[in-house]
């Protein structure tokens, strides 16, 4: 896996409102990249910058340590938050063109085409106009036509917005699959939950400010608060009594607790040994909504 997309404090403005400050991170090959933020944060306005929609005021952005040009981003896929398909071709038609557009002979887009609609579960609408789809299936075939060309970067504002939960789970797989390959997958969403169970890497914008970035498991253990649950073998009611701790949460024989600076959490584990047998004890990790919560404060 190789970093091959770098942007470097990117500033964007339209007329005197700032969007983009200093905007700066990485994607890297081979992982999902989950790009957050609320409506309005700049999310969309820094990904048309990557594809050439839109220029920088200044900062820069890189492929592969070198500028990105016209030849390069032939090799990227996009899919806009916008439904950007012609309502009054078939999708077969519409996926086989922007095959073609991206250099494809005819044979070889009609035959990637046919395997990707495949894939998606969309082979029987092959021949349906898009106006006649669904907003879901115009969703997958937006994705069919960003994947068609087998792209080096896919870069994909909102892929799963109209998407029920097992066209998520198809269109994740079709992703990863992708990702393995060698693809660098940037998608944006402001569905914190989905990110959360699809994404490697995380980078959080608010008010066109990167507030966090970095691999998944790496940002949980950065916020990470001195938070532990417990589970005994009797009601843990006593963890009320124990100093440095404050009950978050307390069922029965199940329990979460902040520790006080200084507190000791071995201690905690020692005093629960003294009462009883100790089926599970560890820290909690902060979920993604949690982090966003705090990084955007």
């Amino acid at each position: 896996m190789n970093t091959v997309l770098t942007v470097d404090a990117v500033n964007r403005s339209f007329g005197e409102r700032q969007v983009l400050k200093d905007v700066s991170f990485t994607v890297t090959t081979g992982r999902l990249t989950g790009f957050v933020g609320a409506n309005g944060a700049g999310k969309t306005t820094t990904m048309r910058i990557i594809l050439g929609v839109l220029a920088a005021d200044t900062g820069t952005v890189t492929w592969q340590g070198a500028p990105l040009n016209r030849d390069v981003r032939q090799r990227f896929g996009y899919m806009p938050e916008e439904r950007g398909l012609y309502p009054k071709m078939s999708v077969l038609e519409q996926v086989v063109y922007l095959g073609r557009l991206h250099g494809l002979g005819a044979a070889e887009a009609r035959r990637r085409t046919m395997a990707l609609l495949e894939r998606l579960e969309l082979a029987e609408r092959a021949n349906d106009h898009v106006q006649k789809l669904s907003l879901g299936n115009q969703q997958r075939a937006q994705i069919a036509a960003a994947l068609v060309h087998d792209p080096e970067l896919l870069v994909l504002d909102e892929p799963f917005s109209g998407l029920d939960p097992l066209a998520v789970d198809n269109v994740l797989g079709v992703l990863r699959e992708r990702a393995a390959a060698g693809a660098a997958v940037l998608f944006s969403s402001h569905q914190l939950d989905l990110v959360e169970r699809l994404c490697d890497d995380l980078v959080i914008i608010a008010n066109g400010t990167i507030r966090a970035a970095g691999d998944r498991a790496g940002l949980r253990d950065r916020y990470a608060l001195p938070r532990y649950a417990i589970e005994v073998g009797a009601d843990a009611g006593w963890l009320r009594d124990e100093a440095g701790v404050t009950l978050v949460d307390l069922d029965g024989r199940h329990a979460v607790f902040d520790l006080a600076p200084g507190a000791d959490d071995q201690q905690v584990l020692r005093a629960a040994l003294t009462r009883g047998p100790v089926h599970a004890f560890g820290p909690v990790r902060p979920s993604l909504a949690e982090i966003f919560r705090e990084v955007i404060q």
